[in-house]
């Protein structure tokens, strides 16, 4: 399943959850982004929302913007919860 993240690098706590814009998913990451280190802290905050592995975690578009389309395996349900 493909769907739109935004992306706030640099925050205090990491978090996923809410809508912004046209109905993209936040995913809030400490990680600033520098050197693919908010990409990477990405990845690994959908897959513990999710509870999959990082790696089955897809950024198809976006790797140098904060409004990112990303593609997980199965994630219809848990991604309807997540955004209210």
């Amino acid at each position: 399943m493909k769907f739109a993240v935004r992306v706030k690098p640099g925050a205090r706590r990491e978090a996923v959850g809410g809508v912004w814009g046209d109905g993209a998913l936040i995913v809030a990451v400490a990680a600033p982004a520098v050197e693919g280190k908010a990409n990477e802290a990405v990845r690994k905050a959908l897959a513990g929302a999710f509870g999959i592995r990082r790696q089955d975690v897809l950024i198809v578009s976006g790797e140098r913007s904060r409004d990112k389309l990303v593609e997980l395996p199965d994630a219809y349900d848990r991604l309807r919860e997540l955004l209210g």
